[in-house]
């Protein structure tokens, strides 16, 4: 496996109640949908983890410790953080990213 799968499973506990989850390999890593959106994906070990967000507060949480922007193609992609390994070893500050990147998407029409 590309993805900490122990990270994985924390996503699992912590998104169990969102409504039509799936799981879609991607990106060398795996990708957590809700309602067909993309709202977080563990990209590899060394990577940690990109995740969606209102793209009205993403730089206000770049100010946080472990977050930065989600560099693609050399520009950074609108609406998607990454947060750095250290950031996601609390339970709690990974569930506040899983509910804030499923609350985020929740909003977009349903794919």
């Amino acid at each position: 496996m590309a993805y900490d799968e122990d990270l994985a499973d924390r996503i699992r506990d912590a998104m169990e109640t969102e409504p039509h989850l799936t799981e879609k390999r991607m990106f060398g890593g795996l990708a957590f949908l809700v309602d067909g959106h993309m709202a977080v994906v563990i990209l590899s070990k060394q990577q940690g983890l990109m995740v969606r967000v209102d793209p009205a507060y993403a730089d206000a949480l770049m100010a946080r410790d472990h977050v930065g922007p989600m560099i693609m193609s050399g520009k950074p992609a609108r609406g998607w953080l990454r947060i750095d390994p250290p950031g996601l070893v609390d339970d709690d500050a990974l569930g506040d990213w899983t509910d804030r990147a499923a609350a985020f998407v929740l909003t977009l029409p349903r794919k």
